[in-house]
């Protein structure tokens, strides 16, 4: 793709606030200079906002001060004024109900941010899975020039000489634990090796996942991704990027440059080479609604059921993001995609050159962390999207994560209400179910939890654990972390709460899941089907007020990304008029 950068020097957005001699201008300078900044920062040098999603709250991005002290010192190098902007974050870990619930807040409340402040373009400082599909969304929607720089994954973590993935084995242990293999005590000792160091997952979460999206996107330096946290080059690269932001916005270089089809149909098939988390989907569909992009699920099965999943990382495999920074990182992945003819490699990245001529030189330092296409982990790699009479518009299971002998199932239905009814019953050992059933939880999407929970790996019965079982297939309209694993059924839609057909599914049903034909199907007569759908009440009273009624009121479904219905594809002015 070509660009043609903006002719320079030429008057720049915050000289609406810092330009000239007026009463408003001399408001908004003078009161920026009880900091210490000299007169001659105002002189119509790009202004760059580091927008920082830092919080003691969010374990991932509490290092992210640091990172943004680097960011600052490359753009005072560039010439460009750093100002560093604090703005809304969500930890996946801490935040209830879901951080999910509060990622479309986040993204609106950045996109006021960046709209409402002197601010000439954007470091996106993010890491957590929701800060950076919300920084993106909200940068998407202002069209402002923003570059993205992640924190980083935390150090691998080792447990008696395992590693240890951050969340993978979480959910592994736990399930140890119930199937009587591992005691509690031994559980406690694991949980110091998880987090030996600051930055995000150390598998290929949802974080590792969406920094990836970002850098194949184009929106992040080439070999953001997968950096560790405390390694110094993870400070060069948030200095490079600092150095990089005020060139971009002298050439007026910006999301709606970036972010074009060819950009998300590169990043969907790199999830696929990497085994990334089903998150990728929701979020993804979301930022191309505010780039304006037309991207369904359909895009998703098109363009990644046919890529290889190459990279050995937990979930899907053995290796941990360290591993993956030391052989060569997304670079690697990238060139492989194009040597087999699937990247878009005239897609324009933030450095102002093509995405092919990015990677043109990477090179794979290990063969077993990243490897060659027919030494794949899952010849169809990508996110399997299923339709049927049980999810007419779709819902999506990762096979590089899910058992073999599960993509083709035909079991009996156990049904859980809610995530309530779930911990209520799982562990009795009175339950009715066996391997062979297919566990079904409702009422957990969007509007159902609300806010669409990390639940939809469901940890199996302690009865069907002892029997050396790991993996039972499991439906549900919840989401599931890109660290967990397991033949599980994601993002039905549309949603129990809403009324969808998830939600009449009875205890004692037989439902088919057909991975190969992409069929999810509900084994009732279809006649049967209407009467219960039309005698189906809504179980749960909508919230009145606050953000919970906001939320309730606009989301819509996981099919097309669970943003707000008034904010996709706007793109409002980035200038308002001055009050003062």
């Amino acid at each position: 793709m070509s660009f043609t950068p903006a002719p320079w020097p030429r008057p720049l957005r915050s000289q609406h606030w810092y330009g000239g001699t007026s009463r408003d201008t001399i408001y908004h300078r003078g009161w920026m200079k009880n900091q210490g900044y000299p007169h001659d920062l105002f002189d119509g040098r790009p202004v760059i906002g580091i927008l920082n999603t830092w919080s003691d709250l969010t374990p991932c991005n509490g290092h992210l001060r640091e990172l943004a002290e680097k960011v600052k010192a490359g753009v005072w190098e560039a010439g460009g004024f750093p100002v560093e902007v604090p703005v809304f974050s969500a930890s996946e870990n801490t935040y209830r109900p879901t951080a999910m619930m509060y990622r479309n807040l986040a993204a609106m409340a950045v996109e006021e941010v960046i709209r409402g402040q002197p601010i000439d373009g954007c470091v996106l400082l993010v890491g957590c899975d929701k800060t950076t599909p919300s920084l993106i969304m909200g940068a998407a929607s202002v069209d402002l020039p923003s570059i993205v720089v992640t924190g980083g994954p935390m150090l691998n973590g080792y447990f008696r000489g395992e590693r240890v993935g951050s969340g993978t084995h979480l959910w592994k242990f736990s399930e140890m634990v119930k199937a009587g293999q591992m005691t509690q005590a031994e559980f406690l000792e694991a949980e110091a090796s998880m987090s030996r160091s600051s930055g995000t997952c150390n598998t290929m979460g949802t974080a590792s996942t969406m920094a990836s999206m970002a850098e194949a996107l184009g929106l992040a330096l080439s070999g953001n991704a997968a950096i560790p946290a405390v390694d110094s080059r993870r400070r060069v690269m948030a200095q490079l990027t600092g150095r990089r932001i005020v060139q971009m916005v002298k050439d007026d270089l910006k999301p709606s440059d970036i972010m074009t089809k060819s950009a998300f149909e590169n990043a969907i098939r790199t999830n696929g080479a990497i085994g990334g988390s089903t998150n990728a989907v929701i979020h993804l569909l979301a930022m191309a609604g505010r780039a304006g992009i037309d991207l369904t699920l359909d895009d998703w099965d098109r363009l990644g059921r046919d890529v290889p999943t190459i990279v050995n990382l937990m979930p899907s495999g053995k290796y941990l993001m360290e591993e993956f920074f030391y052989a060569g990182g997304l670079p690697v992945v990238l060139k492989r995609l194009d040597e087999a003819g699937l990247l878009n490699r005239d897609a324009l990245t933030v450095s102002g050159h093509t995405i092919g001529e990015e990677v043109a030189d990477a090179v794979n330092h290990n063969e077993d962390v990243i490897r060659p296409v027919d030494r794949a982990l899952a010849t169809h790699g990508g996110i399997a999207v299923l339709r049927g009479n049980l999810a007419p518009k779709g819902a999506v299971l990762k096979p590089s994560a899910a058992s073999a002998h599960l993509l083709r199932h035909r079991g009996r239905a156990v049904v859980f209400e809610d995530i309530d009814d779930y911990k209520a019953r799982i562990n009795d050992e009175a339950l009715d179910i066996d391997e062979t059933c297919v566990m079904v939880l409702k009422n957990c999407g969007p509007k159902g939890y609300p806010g669409m929970a990390e639940v939809g790996n469901m940890g199996l019965p302690p009865k069907v654990l002892r029997k050396g079982i790991t993996d039972m297939v499991r439906i549900s309209d919840a989401r599931m972390s890109g660290t967990a694993y397991g033949t599980v059924v994601l993002h039905t839609s549309p949603e129990a709460a809403a009324g969808g057909p998830l939600a009449v599914v009875r205890s004692g049903d037989m439902i088919e899941l057909d991975v190969e034909a992409r069929r999810l199907h509900l084994d009732i007569p279809e006649a049967e089907l209407a009467e219960r759908l039309a005698a189906w009440t809504p179980p749960v009273a909508p919230p009145i007020g606050g953000y919970a009624q906001l939320f309730h009121t606009h989301v819509q479904g996981a099919d097309t990304g669970a943003d707000f219905d008034f904010l996709r594809g706007q793109r409002g002015s980035a200038v308002g008029k001055d009050s003062h």
